[in-house]
């Protein structure tokens, strides 16, 4: 039975509620001791290397894969005895174009509205190509759509049914960036009418569109939290360096990246982002270079990208 779902702080309803999850895989531990609260409403973003257990994670929190360790609820559901009843709430995005190619968007649409039991599959699918701006290509085999209009087929055939919780597996991997932009303000527009989205990606850009994020890597939740509180928990002091000799940098950075008290060196463009966990050790470090002629350092706010790099830098490869 559904016990009903937690209250947040805020008011809103947690819709995932875990703790301590473990995955193996072969005796291998793919996700460790993994626990998290999802809001009802948040567009909460999953991030880390391939392999890093990102998928498994999803999958865990929405009842799709049954942990070995752990326990929780989603949609005030048990994540382990009552799969069937959340997954009838779950809409699944893969990565992967899966809808039938050699159908239309119309009838992919329909087909969909039918396997789900909606009372009227013809006003469904009609409702979601206007939704998601489809109109005109509704006899378009699927197949011969662009990568931007097959995401929002896709799109509209998982949430024709009106889910609760959405998964989007690396939803816009080949996509242009104005698909990708027009694609995440839909998803905004789903969340704002209540819908949780969880969805992995590899784009920053994408994780500072998330209300939440985690990072995960080598199946451990290494950081969890609005992009701000993430970025502060870092303690990351960032410098920016150019030069005009830009082929210096490369070496400059293998310098730099063997100094104490820099704990991460990384090129951007024409530049290099240097920093460190010690303000102190890092200015020590850096104080020699900054009175060079041919090199100009800018303090910087630590970017989500600088802060994902350290940590990927400290992580443990769970495959060793």
């Amino acid at each position: 039975m559904n016990a009903g779902l937690a209250k947040a702080d805020d008011g809103r309803d947690v819709v995932i509620d875990v703790q301590h999850l473990t995955k193996r895989f072969g005796g291998r531990a793919v996700v460790r001791d993994v626990s998290m609260q999802v809001k009802r409403g948040t567009i909460y973003g999953f991030l880390g290397p391939n392999g890093s257990g990102k998928t498994t994670t999803i999958r865990m929190l929405c009842g799709l894969l049954t942990p070995d360790e752990g326990t929780g609820t989603c949609l005030g559901y048990d994540i382990r005895t009552e799969t069937d009843r959340i997954k009838r709430k779950v809409g699944y995005m893969t990565q992967r174009f899966s809808l039938y190619q050699d159908l239309s968007v119309r009838e992919n649409l329909e087909f969909i509205g039918r396997i789900y039991g909606l009372a009227k599959p013809r006003a469904a699918a009609r409702a979601a190509i206007k939704r998601l701006d489809l109109s005109g290509r509704e006899e378009q085999l699927a197949g011969e759509l662009s990568g931007g209009w097959k995401q929002r087929l896709a799109l509209g055939a998982c949430t024709m049914p009106s889910p609760q919780l959405l998964l989007l597996d690396e939803p816009t991997a080949g996509v242009d960036p104005k698909a990708r932009r027009e694609f995440w303000n839909e998803i905004h527009a789903l969340a704002a009418d209540g819908l949780t989205v969880l969805v992995s990606t590899h784009y920053m850009d994408e994780a500072e569109r998330c209300h939440e994020i985690a990072y995960i890597a080598y199946g451990e939740l290494l950081v969890r939290g609005t992009v701000a509180e993430v970025i502060a928990a870092s303690h990351l002091t960032t410098y920016v360096v150019s030069s005009r000799n830009a082929g210096g940098l490369s070496a400059l950075g293998h310098e730099l990246e063997h100094k104490p008290g820099i704990d991460m060196v990384a090129p951007f463009g024409t530049s290099l982002h240097v920093s460190g966990r010690d303000a102190a050790a890092l200015e020590a470090a850096i104080s020699s270079y900054k009175t060079r002629g041919d090199l100009e350092w800018q303090r910087s706010e630590a970017s989500l990208e600088d802060v994902f790099i350290d940590l990927m830098s400290r992580a443990k490869d769970n495959f060793q």
